[in-house]
């Protein structure tokens, strides 16, 4: 990857983040009683804090990004066996999902079973980037892009998930998920191949 490459990879994923974050945080604002659109110079910052949120979840996705693509790099090399990484993989996407549902779930809290929407769309949305990448490329990517899509963005999610906050895992998980997606599906265009399967 060249750096002009990275570059437009890094500043298109940097404005899907701050636009994802501001049209989340702006629609948890209007849902919020004690919220006033005709607040004066408070909406303002609070639209400058959003963009800039939204712009470091970018970051913090791309980071994710670039370390899964090292990992991966290393681990074909010392697994050699497509079918083992796959498994592997497979399986750590069974375990972040439950993960999130189990982990989160504390005594205190009224059922697990209030925990299960956020694993459930992740993976219905992860499945949905996944096909589309598998149309974008080959079938090769759907494994890879699936476990990217709910294992990686577990992981990266996990400052909003210990709040146990709804607005707070929903202002990240919106960014982070568009994040994600869009440098999943893109790559295989920003490295002009269809071979990646990524």
């Amino acid at each position: 990857m060249t750096l002009r490459k990275w570059f437009y990879l890094f500043w298109t994923t940097l404005v899907i983040g701050a636009l994802g974050a501001l049209i989340t945080g702006l629609v948890l604002q209007a849902n919020d009683q004690e919220f006033s659109w005709l607040g004066g110079s408070a909406l303002g910052f609070n639209i400058v804090n959003m963009l800039l949120g939204g712009a470091t979840i970018s970051v913090l996705s791309q980071m994710g990004f670039f370390a899964y693509l090292i990992i991966r790099f290393i681990a074909m090399g010392i697994v050699r066996s497509k079918w083992v990484w796959d498994t592997l993989q497979l399986l750590l996407v069974i375990v972040s999902i439950v993960d999130l549902v189990v982990l989160r779930h504390t005594e205190q809290s009224s059922g697990w079973t209030t925990y299960l929407a956020l694993p459930l769309l992740m993976l219905i949305l992860a499945v949905s980037v996944a096909l589309l990448k598998v149309k974008l490329t080959n079938r090769n990517g759907f494994i890879p892009t699936l476990f990217f899509m709910t294992a990686v963005t577990a992981i990266e999610a996990v400052p909003a998930l210990r709040l146990d906050s709804a607005a707070s895992t929903l202002f990240m998980m919106v960014p982070l998920l568009a994040c994600n997606a869009w440098q999943i599906l893109i790559l295989s265009k920003v490295l002009k191949t269809n071979k990646e399967p990524l």
